[in-house]
């Protein structure tokens, strides 16, 4: 029951392999946008979705230039990767509905990712 708290912990740790997606109460939550950006080049905004096992996603990914899906999957060292505009619904749930103006996914739990042609 994805409305219902099981328990409440004061102090919880997981690992981070584990972890789909953070979702963010404000957008500049992410950090630095040169940090979050990888970079000071020219930024683009590309409109994707994403599955992976349990969500499906729906936002905007800044890039620094020309997207390319294997830097975007596999470029540095970072697993989680901001987008903004977010909107995530649960695949077996699809009344669990999020929305987000920023999230953190992890590239290393995506099954698909497309650009999309609505904005």
């Amino acid at each position: 029951m994805p409305n219902k708290l099981v328990k409440e912990v004061p102090l919880l740790r997981l690992v981070k392999n584990q972890i789909h997606m953070m979702c963010l109460e404000r957008r500049r939550d992410i950090g630095p946008q040169a940090l979050a950006r990888g970079g000071f080049s020219r930024i683009e905004k590309y409109h994707v979705e994403i599955t992976d096992s349990i969500f499906e996603y729906q936002g905007v990914l800044e890039w620094p230039g020309r997207f390319d899906f294997s830097a975007v999957m596999a470029e540095g060292t970072r697993d989680f990767v901001p987008l903004y505009d977010v909107r995530i619904r649960a695949i077996m749930l699809p009344n669990v509905k999020i929305k987000s103006p920023g999230i953190l996914f992890n590239r290393k739990r995506v099954d698909t990712l497309s650009i999309s042609e609505k904005g």
